[in-house]
């Protein structure tokens, strides 16, 4: 009986010296859009527990207006957002209090498509021609610089707003090239509509390379504790992506089922190879020429110092 006291009594000393488990701090992400292959590494972090090792839960939150996350971000409201490079060097122009703090696709995904059996075959054969755009300012500075390498200038198209139907436009004949095409989603979609299309890329045509989507946060927030295990797990699922493409997209698709078709599964292995395996690593050269690409086509006024809006988390 002696014996069992002693026992009991231990166990209870045992009980009350082993720390209560750490409660998860929570962590809001405003999407740029509604969730898509563009989002994997988020995705997959979760299903792999990365966040929760990091003592994390990440709420995903699609906006139901795609430029109202940066401005949320600015107001303090959630902690971090996805968004873009180009529009950074904007908002940061506007006055906005946004700093990068990580990348998730490294490289543009925009473009201007044509149809492949269309008239369009070089950048050259846009005079006179017909061109769609969704969003003015920067496509139109992104088109102007690739046609500048023709000797050409925005004088020499028609330019439509299409509204984002950049498929619809091109099959119909409305356009004859679009500018704001994402490489790894509407050539997949005109590829399914059995309407082939051809992409000249940004950055193979006067047009310094940038990140496509990134992360953000509010200036004063950038010391928060939580963004470097963020980060540090958006990491490892980006490199469980690189090494399990086909385990990862089947764990996608069970949380989002009503994303598995041909087009998703297409963009899906498109995508992979333009996520950042550092992401949070930053090119200063890359930021500092692009600031500069922005200033020179007339979209923000003055350069910003980049450490004014970058944050390298520790």
């Amino acid at each position: 009986m002696r014996f069992l006291k002693l026992f009991s009594t231990m166990l209870v000393a045992l009980a009350l010296s082993i720390p209560p488990a750490a409660s998860a701090e929570k962590l809001t992400v405003y999407l740029d859009w509604f969730v898509n292959p563009d989002h994997a590494p988020l995705v997959i972090a979760e299903t792999q527990g990365y966040f929760k090792e990091a003592g994390l839960e990440v709420e995903l939150v699609p906006p139901s207006d795609p430029s109202a996350p940066p401005r949320l971000i600015a107001a303090g409201q959630g902690d971090i957002a996805i968004s873009y490079q180009p529009q950074l060097h904007v908002q940061v122009a506007e006055g906005l209090p946004l700093s990068w703090i990580g990348t998730i696709a490294e490289t543009p995904l925009n473009a201007l498509v044509a149809l492949k059996d269309g008239p369009v075959k070089s950048i050259a054969d846009l005079k006179g021609k017909k061109v769609g755009f969704s969003v003015g300012g920067f496509e139109d500075a992104l088109l102007a610089a690739m046609l500048r390498q023709e000797g050409l200038t925005l004088d020499d198209v028609e330019l439509i707003n299409i509204n984002f139907a950049l498929s619809p436009s091109l099959i119909t004949g409305a356009v004859d090239a679009v500018i704001g095409a994402f490489r790894n989603f509407e050539l997949n979609q005109l590829d399914i509509e059995k309407h082939s299309g051809v992409a000249f890329y940004p950055e193979e045509n006067g047009v310094p390379v940038y990140d496509e989507l990134i992360f953000i946060a509010k200036n004063d927030r950038v010391d928060d504790k939580r963004f470097r295990p963020f980060m540090d797990a958006v990491e490892k699922a980006t490199l469980y992506l690189t090494n399990h493409p086909d385990e990862a997209l089947e764990q996608f698709l069970k949380v989002y089922p009503d994303l598995d078709n041909e087009l998703n599964r297409r963009a899906w292995v498109d995508t992979l190879p333009r996520f950042a395996k550092r992401p949070a690593a930053l090119d200063r050269g890359r930021y500092e020429r692009f600031a500069k690409f922005m200033k020179d086509s007339g979209l923000i006024k003055e350069i910003a110092p980049l450490d004014s809006y970058t944050a390298v988390l520790k």
